[in-house]
């Protein structure tokens, strides 16, 4: 004889954890199952252990979807007010950082109590280190086994993640379960991750580890982000490039603009109009480290000469080499310090208003195992809370 739920969701992450709080409050009997030993892990680690989990400013423009408009229902029925005065509610303190992020002052491990508190233990049962197994639709429901021991529901959600962060215990196990149904995966990669560069250019740049400089970023398909570059001993990372490998793909270019705060072209004339004999190094230390202006010159991207001596075409060189310089990635670093996964279960299958899938009832995908994406800022955050959020209202 199976056990049997309202609802049965699988993983217990932001979105499972929403979805649970809801369905609960609605009085539905609710399953929670992982595989992992305790629930919220990627909001435990996410932030540096302070959970950037909202944003003051969020749009339908600020996530990446094959159908730009499928995000706009759920985060309008769920807003990042909503779940902000959740946290106020629970005496959370937060504070803000640049772009509107949120983060907790004390610890993310307030999130997740937060979450858990809002779940029902009456109505809402948690069971961790669980393999699910053989899922199958059934006359009403689904069917499926968790260690091996049968259990039926009313509806399942599928909350499984992506799979960034593998060592978090991350697996292709809720694409698996949408193509067991039918339903078509846009093709996986890692978002929101460092660039690796090739071998001469990491050559050349990993002496400048650890330097950070403001910039702006541009994708061949002309997206813009304007934040820190940082460079590493492995290529280049920091929240200009997290945002921009969202947009890249394997082969294109990106073009920064490594002085988007200075002038280049004003510096120079006004500094070679007052001190026609300062270098053009000396000139450059004003706006960019010395190291940095010192690998652009050996890799001959201008020369250093008095001012003086420099020519009109050699100006507009200088210019171009520090406002467009352009780089070809020779990757990622992958899922492995990816901060969220690009592609996932096709929206196309899935009602907006409320994540059940169009032709199976009672089947729902939530989070980051659908083809939604965020940018870099609480934004991934939001959709769990709001896909979580939708769906516990209708299971």
């Amino acid at each position: 004889m199976s056990e049997h739920f309202d609802v049965v969701i699988i993983g217990a992450g932001a979105a499972g954890l929403m979805c649970a709080a809801e369905a609960g409050k609605r009085n539905k009997r609710v399953l929670v199952v992982d595989h992992a030993k305790k629930p919220g892990r990627k909001i435990l680690i996410s932030g540096g252990g302070r959970c950037n989990f909202s944003n003051y400013d969020v749009s339908a423009s600020n996530f990446i979807c094959s159908n730009p408009h499928f995000v706009k229902s759920a985060l309008s029925q769920y807003t990042n007010w909503d779940f902000i005065s959740m946290v106020s509610k629970h005496g959370i303190e937060f504070e803000e950082r640049d772009h509107g992020q949120l983060f907790c002052v004390d610890t993310a491990k307030d999130i997740v109590k937060m979450l858990l508190d809002e779940c029902d233990p009456a109505r809402v049962t948690f069971r961790y280190q669980v393999a699910v197994t053989d899922i199958q639709q059934a006359q009403p429901g689904f069917t499926l086994f968790a260690n091996g021991m049968p259990i039926s529901c009313d509806s399942l959600v599928v909350a499984t993640g992506g799979l960034s962060m593998p060592k978090l215990g991350a697996t292709p196990f809720g694409y698996q379960i949408a193509e067991q149904f039918g339903l078509e995966v846009v093709p996986t990669t890692a978002g929101l991750v460092p660039f690796t560069l090739h071998k001469q250019d990491k050559l050349d740049f990993s002496e400048l580890s650890g330097i950070a400089i403001p910039a702006e970023i541009t994708a061949e398909n002309g997206t813009v982000f304007k934040e820190a570059l940082l460079f590493t001993h492995r290529g280049l990372s920091g929240p200009a490039v997290l945002q921009i490998s969202s947009y890249w793909r394997a082969g294109q270019k990106v073009t920064v603009n490594l002085v988007p705060e200075a002038d280049i072209s004003e510096l120079l004339t006004q500094s070679r109009e007052t001190h026609p004999n300062q270098s053009l190094k000396n000139v450059l230390a004003k706006v960019l480290p010395k190291r940095l202006i010192e690998v652009l010159m050996e890799r001959k991207l201008f020369t250093d000469k008095p001012l003086k001596q420099l020519n009109h075409k050699e100006y507009e060189q200088i210019v171009e080499a520090l406002e467009g310089w352009q780089v070809v990635p020779n990757g990622t670093e992958g899922y492995r310090t990816a901060e969220v996964t690009l592609g996932g279960v096709n929206t196309d299958h899935l009602s907006s208003k409320t994540m059940e899938c169009k032709t199976i009832p009672g089947l729902y995908f939530i989070g980051e195992v659908m083809d939604v994406t965020g940018w870099l800022g609480g934004f991934n955050f939001c959709w769990c809370w709001s896909s979580g959020y939708v769906a516990g209202q209708n299971v």
